[in-house]
């Protein structure tokens, strides 16, 4: 049977603790970004009436703002919680290119490594919202996967990365950048360079993909469709998120599951035990982008010198940093050590 065990209470407390202490002695991690790139744009404003040529609301614009998204919001998180990002993913010749590589050097990543495809645009997602909430998406992209030179020059640029970085972070949002034969040459080359491979898989992804990596962040409901369970037959057992969990480790090959649960935490499938960790978010606003922010800052961790579990609860308070901002931001080391003293101070 599975052990079960919980980071909670007094425990949880006094990890919390120590935080701020070992982030001062927290090596700077290197880290390979890889994976779907896109800029989030943002339209705010009031609302106030509805339209009259449709049933639809009308949006009086006050601002625009555009923000890194996807990867790009994955390696601006670990440049600011302290680490540094190699990323490396493909844009278009646009204009959009260009403001990416200018929000990227802001946001203190090297944009050298992004790979230009004249056949497909930088994707853009477009938000229209009035405060926190969100009237409506547009996005921008082309969903078609890569072609054999593109693909190629992307795993070289990877591999040719690997002997100065301490780990892989393989950012998947399902946009074509990855096929089979791509990821599977990722791990394996980081594996012979004895690196750890961080996932954030994509629900439509088939799960072969991923086989061999060593820790994949899916939220619940990605991991049911990647574990190929009956969501219907095993959703009312008491073990069901052991139960899946079991399933998604056979079916994708991954070491390490970590199911992100929303408000009920997550859990860690170690090898003969689960660790569940509660949330640590006090107010939600908004969970764009949250986890992306979890996969950065738990690599970040876990490489190093926290061990697994140590590294999610880290990911789960800078988690909770960002829920409680609107859209997609990073979590920096002084919000994290602000947090712990709010999660500590009772």
């Amino acid at each position: 049977m599975m052990k079960e065990t919980r980071i909670e209470g007094e425990p949880l407390k006094a990890l919390l603790k120590s935080f701020p202490q070992r982030l001062e002695t927290l090596p700077k991690v290197r880290l390979i970004v890889v994976g779907d790139i896109g800029l989030d744009e943002y339209v705010l404003g009031d609302v106030r009436r509805i339209s009259p040529e449709a049933p639809v609301p009308v949006v009086e614009v006050q601002s625009q703002d555009s923000r890194l998204g996807l990867a790009a919001n994955v390696a601006q998180n670990v440049a600011s919680l302290g680490g540094e990002a190699l990323l490396v993913a493909v844009v278009g010749d646009d204009a959009a290119a260009d403001v990416l590589r200018s929000k990227l050097k802001t946001a203190k990543v090297n944009p050298e490594h992004l790979i230009v495809d004249a056949s497909r645009p930088t994707t853009r997602k477009l938000r229209v919202m009035s405060g926190p909430h969100h009237i409506v998406r547009v996005d921008f992209e082309h969903k078609q996967y890569l072609s054999e030179s593109v693909e190629n020059h992307l795993v070289e640029k990877v591999v040719s990365l690997l002997p100065q970085s301490d780990g892989v972070v393989i950012e998947d949002y399902a946009k074509g950048v990855f096929s089979e034969s791509s990821l599977q040459t990722i791990i394996s080359e980081a594996h012979a360079l004895g690196k750890k491979v961080f996932v954030d898989p994509h629900r439509s992804t088939p799960a072969k993909y991923y086989r061999g990596a060593d820790v994949m962040t899916p939220n619940r409901e990605e991991a049911i469709a990647l574990s190929g369970v009956d969501y219907d037959e095993i959703r009312a057992s008491k073990d069901f998120i052991l139960e899946l969990g079991s399933a998604l480790r056979e079916r994708t090959g991954v070491v390490h599951p970590i199911i992100t649960r929303g408000k009920e935490g997550m859990s860690l499938f170690l090898d003969g035990e689960t660790v569940h960790m509660t949330t640590l978010a006090r107010q939600v606003f908004d969970v764009t982008g949250a986890g992306d922010t979890v996969i950065a800052a738990l690599a970040i961790a876990y490489l190093g010198g926290f061990t697994l579990p140590e590294a999610c609860v880290f990911g789960n308070v800078a988690a909770g940093v960002v829920v409680g901002k609107v859209g997609c931001v990073p979590c920096t080391r002084a919000e994290l050590l602000a947090y712990v003293d709010v999660l500590t101070e009772t």
